[in-house]
């Protein structure tokens, strides 16, 4: 596959191979199928590991005490949070035969959507909304109530996957009676070995980025990363090279708490966090050398070599890798060894030097890239860096 030079006729985010070469991770249940189609489109390698699973509504007993509760009296303020969780909410209450009395209920409340998807979701129910908040935040949702009177004011406020606690205390301190609505709750994907893959895979770096589009997957890879006594280093990898990528700041906040720095897109979206991504990574994610007159772009899981990518075997690409952090320079054997994947055994760990650097010269292809230097080590034959 030739990779298409970024800097002419198609942008980063919109070329079809933007991603080539890049592994990332998709921890997302709901709609994986399509997000992990977009980064594919993009040439990227995705690794699928749900993290979490919805209760159904129809058998969520709390979800049907919270709807009794809301139709005991009349609702002054409904918080739609999110466009599924309404529409949820909705069929779940046809379900148990409720659904003309909430309407009606929903009907004579003002209905707050957080966004243009809640929005949406309480119009094609034959609802009127009141407001929505240009910012699509929680946040901004509260301080417009508060900046009201509440004092005996009756709030329903849907949760959108876990409990929205300072958000309902603020609210009761301000003299409402709030009632949560739970629309739907996350719990463990209940085959979790994928999940433990992606952990150990993004600690050791074999993917270049993570993707999360809710909180509760996030809170859920680092209950299993803790679980295993792997929490911190999976931070750690975080804050190194492997990008934690959130579809908005609700998401990204169990990492920004802990003080990662994520990869946001503008608009908390699928395509432009796919769009994020295909932007960031060839940008950030990429060492471009000129080693024996060749061309090199490094790149997660491949190699550029004059436009043509080369995808590497883990081996290799570790060895590359750490001769690129010091172009034209020697690295000896021992540096290698330290870098190469799984355990090996000291008698055998020079013969494993020398398998890597064969297999990387049989697939970087033509010669003269990766020299060697007699009783020294290899170095890549370069005389200058062509921009990082």
């Amino acid at each position: 596959m030739s990779v298409p030079a970024l800097d002419g006729g198609s942008s980063p985010e919109t070329a079809p191979d933007a991603l080539a070469g890049f592994t990332v991770g998709v921890t997302a249940t709901r709609r994986r199928e399509e997000f992990g189609a977009l980064l594919e489109r993009r040439g990227a390698r995705v690794v699928s590991a749900p993290a979490i699973r919805l209760v159904p509504l129809a058998e969520d007993a709390d979800l049907l005490a919270a709807t009794r509760e809301s139709l005991a009296g009349p609702l002054d303020d409904v918080v739609v949070t999110t466009g599924v969780g309404f529409r949820g909410w909705m069929a779940a209450a046809e379900g148990w035969g409720l659904s003309a009395d909430l309407g009606e209920h929903l009907s004579r409340a003002r209905l707050l959507t957080r966004g243009p998807k809640a929005r949406g979701a309480v119009r094609a129910a034959g609802l009127n909304d009141h407001w929505t908040p240009p910012t699509e935040s929680c946040e901004e949702v509260k301080q417009y109530l508060l900046a009201q009177d509440l004092r005996g004011r009756r709030i329903a406020v849907q949760q959108h996957g876990e409990p929205l606690r300072d958000f309902v205390a603020d609210l009761r301190q301000a003299g409402a009676e709030v009632i949560e609505i739970p629309v739907y709750r996350w719990l463990p994907y209940r085959d979790i070995s994928p999940l433990r893959r992606l952990i150990s895979q993004t600690i050791s770096g074999s993917v270049d980025a993570v993707a999360f589009t809710s909180a509760p997957a996030v809170h859920a890879m680092l209950g299993a990363a803790r679980a295993e006594g792997l929490e911190g280093a999976l931070l750690a990898a975080f804050g190194g090279r492997v990008v934690a990528a959130c579809v908005g700041p609700v998401t990204a906040e169990p990492l920004t708490s802990r003080g990662v720095e994520t990869l946001q897109p503008e608009r908390s979206r699928l395509g432009a966090l796919a769009r994020a991504l295909a932007r960031h990574l060839p940008e950030h994610g990429v060492t471009r050398l000129v080693a024996g007159d060749h061309r090199l772009e490094i790149r997660g899981h491949a190699v550029v070599v004059d436009g043509e990518l080369r995808p590497l075997p883990p081996a290799p690409m570790a060895v590359l890798k750490r001769l690129a952090d010091k172009p034209g320079h020697v690295v000896t054997r021992a540096d290698l060894r330290t870098v190469l994947p799984g355990s090996i055994a000291r008698e055998s760990a020079e013969h494993a030097v020398e398998m890597a650097i064969t297999r990387l010269r049989r697939a970087l292809g033509p010669s003269g890239i990766v020299e060697t230097v007699v009783k020294r080590g290899y170095r890549l034959a370069c005389l200058y860096e062509a921009g990082q």
